[in-house]
């Protein structure tokens, strides 16, 4: 009778989401001094696991559900927490970004669009796509989920060489008998730890908030780029959620043409959609694109657009002592006028091209015997229209012998020719 009542009780789906990872735990459990050390680190910390599971709580459904879609042992729905805390808008100081954390040039092996206007390194979706996609890969690759995390964190190509190296020696070529650096070393006693508390957390005197088993976002698709604090606003969801579960989205608009569906809160779809159709209070978007036709200062860009240069910086992420060059493409005020939604063109292809701002000296210079604008030009590597605009003269001027002329040169060639003048900074003539 006990035994019909386990089985029975076994197959009913699990109430709340952490049984239901437990249920799927799938891989061979690590043991050692290092697991021991990292279940007192994360136990020891109670704060830092409640802000961490209650992050998680917008994103493990999905996860889970995908794990299990492709039979993956479902521990590795807590690598995040290994990774970035489950934080979609970290990035390490080696440039990985997103809760899984991939780096530039993996996410684009793996189809995450980097650009302008969106990262899908950060994409809820998208990110967990390619993450379980490497992960099975690497898997694949080496018959194994504990050098596949190895890999995971140290690259496939670091983990294949330590294996060669220890079969040359005659030495084991599991993930413990591998010579790794320490990040790699702590990296699954760290899962194994996480692991365990989830297993139970009673056992480490550990809290976990309720998590039920039922999804927390369903996706929405969009028809028109729409502000980003609109869009919250029409699903009557709080900004700071809207951009948690819309992390792919670094600018203050979401762009149509790039990304067609959005995620929100289950209860809030309906409210989203309903205040969509009956929005008649202007514009979606009050932004749109611009392409600079010539290079330029931010603060043209600004001045151009009807924008302070402080706005058009931090939207744009232009640094300081940068002039945007030609055929970039800036976000910018969308006017009433402007009708149409930024095309899939430019959402694909725009770029931010930079250049280092010139900073040049004046320099007072004699005629030589013959000198005209152009062999004047020749002379200090400028251009003819410079030499002429300078000194107010046409690009077909001759100079007399010993005429005093000004010319502007960069820092370092004008301090070679010994000019004690002030520096100052010039945008280049187009």
């Amino acid at each position: 009778m006990d035994e019909t009542t386990h089985s029975v009780a076994s197959l009913e789906a699990p109430i709340e989401l952490w049984d239901r990872i437990r249920r799927g735990y799938a891989m061979p459990d690590l043991e050692g001094e290092l697991v021991t050390d990292r279940e007192q680190w994360y136990s020891s910390r109670p704060d830092y696991i409640q802000r961490m599971t209650e992050r998680s709580s917008k994103y493990l459904f999905h996860i889970v559900e995908e794990l299990e879609r492709r039979n993956m042992p479902t521990e590795l729905a807590l690598l995040p927490f290994i990774e970035s805390a489950f934080n979609p808008q970290a990035v390490s100081s080696a440039k990985a970004a997103g809760m899984w954390q991939f780096m530039p040039a993996t996410g684009t092996y793996f189809d995450l669009k980097q650009n302008i206007f969106q990262d899908d390194r950060r994409d809820v979706l998208a990110s967990t796509r390619a993450a379980l996609d490497y992960l099975q890969q690497l898997n694949t690759l080496f018959g194994d989920w504990h050098l596949a995390l190895a890999a995971y964190n140290w690259g496939q190509g670091n983990v294949g060489k330590a294996i060669a190296r220890n079969k040359k020696a005659g030495l084991g070529t599991s993930y413990t008998d591998l010579n790794m650096p320490a990040e790699t070393r702590l990296y699954v006693p760290k899962l194994q730890a996480v692991k365990n508390i989830v297993g139970n957390p009673d056992a480490f005197k550990t809290e976990l908030p309720l998590i039920e088993n039922h999804p927390y976002f369903q996706e929405v698709t969009i028809s028109r780029d729409i502000d980003v604090a609109l869009a919250a606003k029409l699903a009557d969801v709080k900004l700071e959620d809207f951009k948690a579960l819309n992390p792919a989205a670094h600018r203050p608009i979401i762009l149509a043409a790039g990304t067609s569906q959005i995620l929100l809160p289950w209860d809030s779809a309906k409210v989203f959609q309903r205040n969509f159709e009956a929005y008649t209070l202007g514009q979606y978007a009050s932004w749109t694109t611009w392409t600079v036709p010539s290079t330029m200062a931010p603060s043209e860009a600004a001045r151009r657009t009807g924008m302070s240069e402080s706005d058009m910086r931090s939207i744009n992420g232009i640094p300081p002592r940068m002039l945007v060059r030609a055929g970039s493409t800036l976000l910018v005020p969308r006017s009433a006028k402007v009708i149409n939604d930024v095309t899939s063109h430019v959402v694909e292809n725009g770029q931010l091209n930079l250049a280092p701002e010139v900073v040049t000296r004046r320099v007072n210079v004699k005629a030589r015997r013959g000198e005209t604008v152009a062999t004047l030009a020749r002379r200090y590597r400028v251009s003819t229209f410079d030499v002429a605009d300078w000194n107010q003269v046409t690009a077909h001027t001759r100079f007399q012998m010993g005429q005093s002329l000004v010319v502007f040169l960069p820092v370092k060639a004008s301090a070679k020719r010994g000019s004690k003048l002030q520096a100052v900074k010039r945008v280049p003539r187009k």
